[in-house]
């Protein structure tokens, strides 16, 4: 990184634009900082050490409003640790998505009429490689767009040589400790992609079914069981009913007919059904259910597998070769015809899964498949969070968190995929298994063969915060950045992503925890907290906003809105309004300029101040204290607000305003003042940059000639507070906002120059008299003065000659309108609230909208009759 944090500023060019191009200023601006390696990390140097990992994005995917919520948290982070003096490394990335990578390069192939099968795994694998060197990873230059200030020289890819080195590496290692093993187990399997999927890929969603009771056996041993699956019935091997159903005691152990198989299966007790539950019955159809598998495993029952990896049956008999939901339909017509249907309902609305790729219904299916077992690393995660080693923000999280690692279920790693870390696993002639590490040559000789499957893509992603910094070799990155300082990342995939990140840095570091913190934040949804989503019409490009007002605007729009853990509403009105504030800055920073503010020398002594300069100076410092308590807390909504107001309400609005009559007086205390709002708008610029990177760049390089803010040093609070001064201004505020509000009642124009006699004399406000003449558009009393309405405000008097502004008749007689309305109003509200009769009988959101129309006629009453007193005599 260029040491430049200290230099001494230039004479700045006070030329600016009068009106802030986004697109003309950002894209040059990102690639200068790249070019300069203000965002590249040095494991080498001597300053403390701030990381962040990226959460990959997939390489199939582009920018999408999530996603530039979370980078705009990361960056801001990142920015301001950097200019705090940190070493910072935010590391970028791609996950290679193994399902959704392959099914893009399937479905090009298709429209070549051809199949992966086609081409072959070696030759298909390359075309994927192909595909992703020509079309893959588009997000990197919208990432740019968005001003990720990340380490672009250290991007890591999570099939790239290194990375499937460390893949390799830690499947051996937990291979040989006996963590990872194959077996027979149910899985989610979507037909449509052939393969199994994890939990996180299987999205649910209430679909319109059909609940189908049916009778199994004959007689005294008939038993009625209810099912929305009834194909899979040919693969049942028992009927369950708990121990203690009185209803089932005597068939528990007897053998009943299943229809339609020719099969006779037993009645077993098992605690896991639930008598209150339907019939009290379950059908118990192992290899085609989880629940039931586990109730299988308990009873020695058979798994008899009726489906394939297409959904269509196997079964022998005449269903043989039906898709799934053709044999539903023939299946319930057959036992129909057999008079054993019971009760029919449809439509039966149900949570049904779906794969979240192709959104074909998943069918919970047994196969032989690649475990991990989680029990102890599951507890090593836990125990991270419970003994503060790791923290989780807010702290509200923690028990979602410990819900889901305390219960985890062993984790299935295996998909029968051709794109992915292939599992390095040989299989021997002689029924041989041998899992090969990085270093270690693969078996050879006749008949062995490697498994063909691949790994889950979390496998990899889960090694994310150490692989990337070159473990297993013990590197200088990796002793320098690891472990990462803070995560950040959405809360909807702390129970995939996070939880294998935890299990396994944990397990490769030796019991070093991948971060300190995790901060969690919510989910972007419309301006209504609405679900985004291209089917609701609501979805939203950001490219489309940040062409339209500005990668700032929508960054600050985002960061105003991310209270932690909680979802954010954003509508393109609060991105206008971003924009705005945005050129509220450009703007106030143009006039500061024309105005001599200057960064140069140090600050006058503070008795060399106005109250004013006193004032901005003791508020400024107040906010750098703020603003750096919500950065540590993850308040990235209140710093932006908080910065908002300073900015916008607290120097443009007031010391900017107030500041005018004293640049037009010139002389010392112009050039004091200069000073200080060079000063203020300095500060104000870095703290708003790690938010605003864009505009604030161009303004402050212009405003102190310095090479850059993103290497600038972070303000501190310098301790500087006079809380006379704020009083003081505070006072001035309320004089100039009464008289503003009474002008407005009169119905005069904001500019309208009305004649005054201030008298302020033994009060604060006497050394503001200008400023107060200025901002209120007060010209002196001239011959002929006549005070028609005085206005007593914090000690002082402002006396009007609304003579000549105003039809003062005309005013009163609205006014008096107005008023008589506001009475009615109220007596109307106290008839009915006086009304016993009334009050037992209306409900409580009408009693208290009356109220509520009380309250306001009250407040109507007071405001005209405060008017009408204020008013010359007609």
């Amino acid at each position: 990184m260029t040491e430049n944090a200290q230099q001494q500023p230039s004479a700045p060019d006070t030329e600016l634009p009068t009106q802030y191009a986004p697109a003309d200023v950002e894209g040059p601006l990102y690639e200068r900082w790249v070019e300069r390696g203000y965002f590249e990390a040095d494991e080498k140097s001597d300053r403390p050490p701030y990381t962040i990992v990226i959460p990959p994005p997939n390489v199939t995917g582009s920018l999408h409003l999530g996603h530039a919520f979370e980078h705009t948290l990361i960056d801001a982070l990142t920015r301001r640790k950097r200019m705090q003096g940190f070493e910072t490394l935010w590391q970028p990335g791609m996950d290679h998505a193994g399902i959704a990578t392959q099914n893009v390069v399937e479905r090009e192939l298709g429209k070549e009429g051809k199949s992966r099968h086609d081409l072959g795994r070696e030759a298909f694998v390359e075309r994927v490689w192909q595909w992703k060197a020509e079309s893959g990873g588009q997000i990197g230059g919208q990432m740019r767009r968005l001003g990720d200030g990340v380490a672009w020289s250290r991007e890591r890819f999570t099939m790239d040589e290194g990375l499937s080195q460390a893949v390799q590496t830690i499947f051996k290692r937990l291979y040989d400790d006996e963590l990872i093993y194959r077996a027979e187990r149910i899985i989610n399997w979507c037909p449509r992609c052939l393969t199994a999927i994890s939990d996180i890929e299987v999205e649910y969603q209430e679909d319109d079914g059909e609940l189908v009771s049916m009778k199994y056996g004959d007689g005294d041993d008939t038993i009625v069981v209810a099912t929305t699956r009834a194909e899979t019935m040919l693969g049942d091997t028992a009927v369950a009913v708990h121990p203690d159903d009185e209803r089932y005691r005597h068939l528990v152990g007897k053998l009943i007919k299943l229809p339609l198989t020719g099969r006779s299966i037993p009645v077993v007790a098992d605690e896991h059904v639930d008598p209150e539950f339907g019939t009290g019955a379950v059908k118990v159809t192992p290899a085609h259910d989880p629940n039931d598998f586990e109730i299988g495993q308990r009873h020695n029952l058979p798994s008899l597998t009726v489906m394939d990896e297409h959904a269509v049956i196997t079964a022998h008999g005449p269903f043989q070769g039906l898709d799934r939901l053709e044999a539903r339909s023939a299946i319930v017509a057959a036992l129909r015809a057999e008079g054993r249907i019971v009760a029919e309902k449809r439509p039966y609305v149900h949570s049904v899964g779906h794969c979240s790729r192709c959104k074909t219904t998943i069918e919970p299916r047994l196969s032989m498949q690649w475990w991990v077992k989680v029990g102890p690393l599951a507890k090593a995660a836990g125990d991270a969070v419970r003994d503060g080693r790791v923290k989780i923000h807010p702290r509200d999280m923690e028990k979602r968190y410990f819900d889901w690692v305390d219960n985890l279920h062993d984790w299935c790693i295996s998909r029968q995929l051709w794109w992915g870390h292939r599992i390095p696993v040989w299989y021997g002639p002689e029924g041989e298994v041998v899992c090969v590490g990085p270093d270690e040559e693969p078996p050879g000789g006749e008949g062995w063969r490697q498994d063909t499957d691949v790994l889950d893509t979390w496998f990899s992603s889960g090694l994310w915060p150490f692989s990337t910094l070159g473990w297993p070799e013990q590197t200088e990155s990796l002793t320098k950045f690891y472990p990462n300082s803070v995560l950040v990342t959405g809360y909807d995939i702390l129970f995939f992503w996070v939880a294998r990140m935890m299990m396994f840095g944990l397990y490769a570091m030796d019991g070093t925890s991948p971060f300190h913190t995790i901060a969690l934040h919510g989910m972007v949804r419309d301006q209504f907290g609405k679900k985004m989503s291209k089917s609701f019409g609501n979805a939203v490009n950001p490219l489309d906003w940040m062409d339209k007002y500005g990668s700032d605007a929508l960054r600050f729009t985002l960061a105003r809105g991310a209270n932690p853990g909680v979802d954010v509403p954003i509508g393109e009105d609060w991105v206008q309004g971003s924009r705005n504030f945005a050129n509220k800055i450009w703007n106030a920073t143009r006039f500061a300029l024309m105005n001599g503010a200057t960064v140069e020398g140090p600050l006058p002594e503070p008795s060399a101040m106005s109250a004013t300069d006193r004032w901005i100076l003791s508020r400024l410092n107040s906010v750098v204290s703020e603003v750096d308590a919500f950065y540590e807390d993850f308040q990235f909504a209140k710093l932006s607000d908080a910065l908002f107001h300073f900015a916008w309400d607290e120097v443009f609005d007031w010391y900017v305003e107030l500041s005018k009559t004293t640049f037009q007086a010139g002389g010392e205390a112009a050039e004091v003042s200069q000073r200080v709002l060079g000063e203020v708008l300095d500060v104000t610029l870095k703290l708003l940059h790690p938010v605003v990177p864009f505009v604030t760049e161009t303004l402050w390089t212009t405003l102190t000639g310095g090479e850059s803010v993103v290497i600038a040093e972070w303000p501190k609070d310098s301790g500087f507070r006079d809380k006379a001064a704020e009083q003081e201004i505070e006072t001035l505020q309320s004089v100039i906002t009464e008289v503003r509000r009474f002008r407005a009642d009169q119905g005069l124009q904001p500019g309208q120059r009305v004649p005054a006699r201030l008298t302020l004399d033994g009060t604060a406000l006497a050394p503001h008299e200008a400023a107060i003449r200025q901002l209120l558009r007060l010209q002196p009393e001239g011959e002929g003065f006549s005070a028609t309405a005085t206005l007593p405000v914090a000690g002082a008097t402002v006396a009007l000659d609304l003579s000549g502004t105003i039809d003062v008749a005309a005013e009163r007689k609205r006014l008096a309108k107005d008023l008589a309305a506001a009475e009615k109003e109220k007596a109307q509200a106290n008839a009915k609230l006086g009304n016993e009769a009334f009050l037992s009988k209306a409900p409580d959101h009408v009693v208290d909208k009356i109220r509520t129309r009380l309250a306001k006629a009250d407040e109507d009453i007071a405001r005209i009759k405060a008017q009408l007193e204020r008013l010359p005599q007609a």
